[in-house]
């Protein structure tokens, strides 16, 4: 039984990551359903707002889901949201077992599903694959139970850990495949950050160019109001645009006057200038994470500047690191991937865990979870 159970829920995990970087601010959800030991309905959540995947699985059904069992990797809702529960569905249906991949970490859920549907009199068994059904949603976990984003800090440098030249140079360290493979991430993101230094060197457009996907909303941690008015990054047609800035306390009455004219023409251009608190002189990053968590961005890929990748290691809001390695080297002289941490002792170190290794083209994916 506990093979099935697992071959089941395989299918309906490789259903669920169809749907990662779609369904934000919902979770990824896949679900089949089984009758003699033969899948006769599947289904994925497509998007926000769309059918959840066990009505999209029962759809495909119809009245042969009826004594049948599903699996779907995350509990079924109970309440109203964006559409009716899906819990009083499945026993319209007349299904008669649901096997679960992991319980919702909603507050307004977390069992209880589970529990209307036991009442019902079908018999539900849980945490199948927990730790699979888990990986596809660390995003939506995150936020439902800190209202925070879940933050990714990507880098890309050569094998000794620089991201450019001495005289700023560094398109491209990385392969095409490397690129494509991060134009992927940030499409599957809700939304991607970088400093002003990046801004001012590189002038990006943060978009999805090389793959086919949506382009993520972009933010700019911008203290000083540098952002050039003709940046690339200011084009709403290709994404929202985020400026987060200080409040610009203590300026004297020009200076706050040519900064307030510079937030109406931002403004104009169609980006959003978030004003907030200032920390040692620098943006509140971990103010600006409740600010993204109020505006349910769910997933944020950190990409740019080891200026900022310090900052927000210091800051304690990075939950996952993606580092690309190029077979290059470039010596001292290369600008470093992370800024000062001011760590002096070995056991101080920020450790990783979960580490996972990967050939992307020519280069190499190493990915990890901050401890």
């Amino acid at each position: 039984m506990k093979k099935r159970n697992q071959k089941f829920m395989q299918a309906a995990i490789a259903l669920a990551k169809k749907g990662i970087g779609k369904t934000s601010p919902n979770p990824a959800v896949g679900a089949v359903i089984v009758k003699n030991d033969r899948i006769i309905g599947k289904g994925y959540h497509k998007k926000a707002g769309l059918a959840h995947a066990e009505i999209n699985a029962m759809r495909q059904a119809g009245v042969r889901a009826r004594g049948a069992d599903m699996y779907v990797t995350l509990e079924p809702c109970n309440r109203f949201g964006r559409t009716p529960p899906c819990a009083d569905a499945i026993i319209k249906a007349g299904i008669k077992s649901v096997y679960v991949g992991m319980k919702d970490p909603n507050p307004l859920i977390r069992g209880a599903g589970i529990r209307h549907l036991r009442n019902a009199g079908i018999n539900v068994e849980d945490e199948i694959l927990i730790k699979e059904s888990a990986d596809i949603n660390r995003p939506y976990i995150k936020y439902i139970t800190t209202k925070k984003p879940f933050v990714t800090l990507k880098l890309a440098s050569t094998i000794d850990g620089r991201i450019a030249t001495q005289a700023a140079e560094s398109k491209w360290i990385t392969g095409k495949e490397a690129r494509k493979f991060a134009h992927k991430m940030r499409s599957n993101a809700d939304a991607v950050m970088v400093g002003i230094g990046t801004i001012l060197k590189d002038d990006p457009e943060l978009t999805v160019r090389l793959i086919k996907g949506k382009n993520p909303i972009k933010i700019v941690v911008d203290n000083r109001l540098r952002i050039p008015i003709n940046a690339k990054v200011l084009n709403p047609k290709k994404g929202d645009v985020i400026i987060a800035t200080t409040k610009g306390r203590g300026q004297k009455s020009e200076a706050r006057s040519q900064r307030n004219k510079k937030i109406k023409t931002l403004k104009a251009k169609g980006a959003e200038v978030l004003m907030l608190p200032s920390k040692m002189g620098e943006v509140d990053l971990i103010a600006l994470m409740k600010e993204l968590g109020k505006k349910e961005i769910t997933s944020l890929i950190v990409e740019g500047g080891s200026r900022l990748a310090a900052s927000a290691i210091k800051e304690g809001i990075v939950d996952k690191v993606a580092v690309f390695y190029a077979p290059k080297i470039l010596g001292k002289e290369g600008l470093p991937m992370i800024g000062e941490l001011a760590i002096k002792r070995l056991k101080d170190a920020i450790g990783l865990s979960e580490l996972k290794c990967r050939k992307v083209g020519e280069d190499i994916l190493v990915e990890g979870y901050l401890k």
